[in-house]
């Protein structure tokens, strides 16, 4: 019969258990997240969580406490220096078990465990203000974007219509000029024309 047990032994003897959850707990703080069984992810919970509350308190006594689960120094850096900091506004609950099926052989549920504060898909989302805007302001906001818009459109208007006149006057202008010069050449042929018919006169005028 279970009675009186609180926890679950995972069929190990104190001490080889104490290791394997310090072992785990290390390598948690570490990479921030391991898979393992179901049954002792959440043995790990318990043990890691109060270690991670006592690190938001960064003192010598703390440092002491903490090691003496853990046995890894460079582990008790990592939790005050890099997790301690961003789960300072956090009650509890710095975990997160997530499952992800069976094991092939024997059958085991398997999960991943996490630190909730440094999963970047499931973290905290940045809440957007919201402010409480009158009707009014509203309307007014839309009559003067209304106003902009109806602005720009007359100056692109005004810019087309400018742009189009500045290219008839330059058509009319090369027109007027052409015709000038096919004017200037029809004048030199005939004044040309004219003096050849003098001169032949002349020459006849002669042999008569």
């Amino acid at each position: 019969m279970r009675h009186g047990k609180k926890f679950n032994h995972l069929g190990r003897k104190t001490a080889h258990r104490k290791a394997m959850l310090s072992n785990m707990a290390c390598s948690l703080i570490e990479h921030k997240r391991i898979n393992t069984t179901v049954a002792k992810a959440k043995e790990l919970r318990k043990y890691v969580e109060p270690l991670i509350n006592r690190s938001k308190v960064d003192s010598t006594h703390s440092r002491r406490v903490v090691f003496s689960y853990l046995n890894n120094k460079h582990a008790v850096t990592e939790l005050f220096r890099e997790i301690a900091p961003k789960v300072n506004d956090r009650n509890g609950g710095y975990t997160r078990i997530i499952r992800t099926g069976h094991r092939l052989g024997d059958s085991a549920d398997m999960c991943m465990i996490e630190l909730v504060d440094f999963n970047e898909i499931y973290g905290p989302e940045e809440k957007k203000k919201s402010t409480r805007r009158s009707r009014r302001g509203g309307a007014k906001k839309k009559t003067e974007t209304s106003a902009a818009a109806a602005v720009e459109a007359v100056e692109e208007v005004a810019t087309e219509a400018t742009e189009a006149t500045e290219e008839a006057a330059n058509e009319a202008t090369e027109a007027v000029e052409a015709a000038a010069d096919a004017a200037t050449d029809a004048a030199d042929e005939a004044t040309d024309a004219a003096d050849d018919a003098a001169e032949d006169k002349k020459d006849e005028e002669k042999k008569d």
